[in-house]
């Protein structure tokens, strides 16, 4: 089980690779919040990654919850879907959460939460050999693309880990 904010939920299904968070957690929760975010906001702009989250809600394993909100946490500038992941979070008692944002990532550790991202699904993908390392690096760049940002060093980073995961299994 792990909870999710937006963003990896929206760049795993342009991926095509929603089902990799099944595969990997079972469960994910998510905020209402969220759910209006990715799903509704989604349809309204003709996404359709929203398409692809719906189904996961309807399937199951993707699981809509209402946040009881720690008002504290918008102090910190984040935004509200952000908020009520890392709420719900919290009150799950759930350790890892899914976001994205450095600016959220940062807030969810001051929780005493655990940040993972899209980029660390991917790698996980790659160390199980879901998928290649030439596939892990057309989904990168994919990324970039449809405006996933992130800063060079973090690209350079993500590029170089995939590349070690890689090397281990190769003969």
């Amino acid at each position: 089980m792990i909870v999710s904010n937006s963003t990896p939920l929206i760049c795993l299904a342009k991926l095509n690779r929603l089902h990799l968070l099944k595969e990997f957690f079972v469960e994910v929760w998510i905020p209402e919040e969220v759910y209006r975010e990715v799903v509704t906001g989604g349809k309204e702009e003709k996404y359709p990654d929203a398409l692809l989250v719906e189904e996961a809600v309807k399937e199951g394993w993707v699981i809509v919850k209402k946040a009881a909100e720690m008002n504290r946490l918008e102090e910190y500038g984040i935004d509200k879907g952000e908020v009520e992941a890392i709420s719900l979070a919290l009150n799950l008692k759930c350790s890892e959460i899914l976001v994205d944002q450095s600016h959220a990532r940062f807030v969810a550790e001051v929780m005493g939460l655990v940040p993972k991202g899209t980029i660390f699904v991917l790698l996980k993908a790659l160390k199980n050999g879901v998928f290649s390392f030439d596939d892990y690096l057309k989904d990168l760049e994919t990324l970039v693309k449809t405006g996933f940002r992130m800063s060079d060093d973090v690209y350079i980073e993500a590029v170089r880990l995939g590349k070690k995961l890689a090397e281990k299994k190769a003969p």
